[in-house]
């Protein structure tokens, strides 16, 4: 659930005298797939075999739970991260980003062991040496990188570098790797090689996620189910806010609340917070003697029932009655978890107020985006209010655009 920074294309809507809501941004996948094209094309004097596209993703709720083998449900988002690529001679990988400009290559002995390959490449060189450490032959390519998915936002940049990088990597090399073994294996990219202690939360979304639709995620079986999410049939629509706040996410931070949170886990004798009945949740407390382990006990055990209520309302078709859930969600990360800040705490008040069935911030905390449940109708006056919040707070004003369910990570 990090969202550091490899290479993509921040995104930067233009300031406006009013805050419409731009439901076209970011542009569509065409046009990133272009711009990698014309970034091989330029780089590397020919045309690639062919170009990969992985989306960012909003978690609709279920915060901190992943990595305590708990239920999450994402939806992917039609923001794309593509690679086009084609296999060059030998183990020797070149990347080049359309962020950095510059390319950078590494060999078997770079990749040999996590450390030898840093900053944003080694996210590409992670994945190279997660296919290698599994066993695979992972073929020699060359990788040109484009993406309207914004950095530090929260919204999986990193996994869908990785899926993208992934996907092109086991077609060039003919690999026999299902995709639902991938979303592991991006993971180990991420926690072993680039050293981002991330649960299974964003490279299950980015991977195996189905337009029109939310994934239901059991993080520890990695049991899946499509649940329908049809916000234009309920005249809904999903507004999200780019927080602009400075990303105070500290990998530190992170790491701290998943420490908190096995150490929780082994004092109350449970492999996992999810073993953690939310009928038995008060007496699991009562044996915790640290008021912060307590809250932070709280938010997970409370949270995984808030993703099983809202997967039951979804079934349903009552998306609408979502939305108290949604809000529930945000005041435990901000109460009990203690993972939001200044600015997105102002971004859900100010659309709540506005009409807002619900509102909560979704990724890591510590800045990123809020998702805020409203009638379609009413998404510009939401936007506004939001945007009016900003300004009477001083903070810089909030990027704003719908979010439909987008496929998973695919070749084009």
């Amino acid at each position: 659930m990090t969202d550091t920074a490899p290479p993509a294309v921040p995104a930067s809507p233009t300031a406006r005298p009013r805050a419409a809501v731009d439901p076209a941004r970011p542009g569509p996948v065409a046009d990133v797939a272009d711009r990698a094209a014309a970034g091989f094309a330029d780089r590397y004097a020919g045309s690639p075999a062919g170009r990969w596209a992985a989306p960012g993703r909003a978690n609709l709720i279920g915060e901190h739970t992943d990595y305590n083998d708990g239920f999450v449900l994402p939806f992917a988002l039609p923001l794309r991260t593509v690679v086009a690529a084609d296999r060059q001679d030998g183990p020797r990988w070149t990347v080049w980003s359309e962020l950095s400009g510059e390319p950078v290559s590494f060999g078997a002995d770079e990749v040999a062991e996590p450390g030898r390959v840093t900053g944003w490449a080694a996210y590409v060189a992670g994945v190279v040496w997660a296919l290698r450490d599994a066993g695979h032959d992972v073929p020699g390519a060359r990788l040109a990188i484009a993406s309207d998915v914004p950095l530090g936002s929260g919204l999986s940049s990193s996994a869908a570098l990785e899926a993208a990088v992934l996907a092109a990597l086991v077609d060039l090399g003919g690999l026999d790797l299902p995709a639902e073994r991938w979303p592991r294996l991006a993971q180990r990219a991420e926690n072993a090689y680039v050293g981002a202690p991330t649960g299974i939360l964003d490279q299950s979304a980015v991977i195996r996620c189905r337009a029109g639709h939310a994934l239901f995620l059991d993080c520890r079986t990695e049991a899946i189910e499509h649940i329908p999410f049809d916000l234009a049939a309920a005249g809904l629509a999903v507004l999200v806010v780019d927080s602009r706040a400075p990303h105070r996410h500290a990998d530190g931070e992170y790491a701290a609340r998943r420490a908190a949170c096995e150490r929780a886990a082994h004092l109350l004798g449970v492999p996992a917070l999810r073993d953690v009945p939310a009928a038995g949740l008060d007496a699991a407390l009562a044996r915790l003697d640290d008021d912060e382990t307590r809250r932070r006990v709280r938010h997970v055990v409370t949270e995984d029932q808030r993703v099983l209520d809202t997967v039951e309302l979804l079934r349903a078709g009552r998306v609408r009655d979502t939305g108290p859930l949604l809000t529930a969600s945000h005041a435990s990360m901000r109460d009990d978890f203690e993972i939001t800040v200044p600015e997105v705490d102002t971004a859900v008040e100010a659309a709540l107020a506005a009409g807002a069935y619900g509102a909560r911030m979704t990724g890591g905390g510590f800045g990123g985006c809020v998702l805020a449940l409203v009638d379609a109708d009413r998404a510009d006056a939401v936007a506004d209010a939001v945007t009016a919040a900003y300004a009477e707070r001083g903070y810089r004003a909030p990027g704003l655009y719908r979010a439909t369910p987008a496929p998973g990570a695919h070749r084009l």
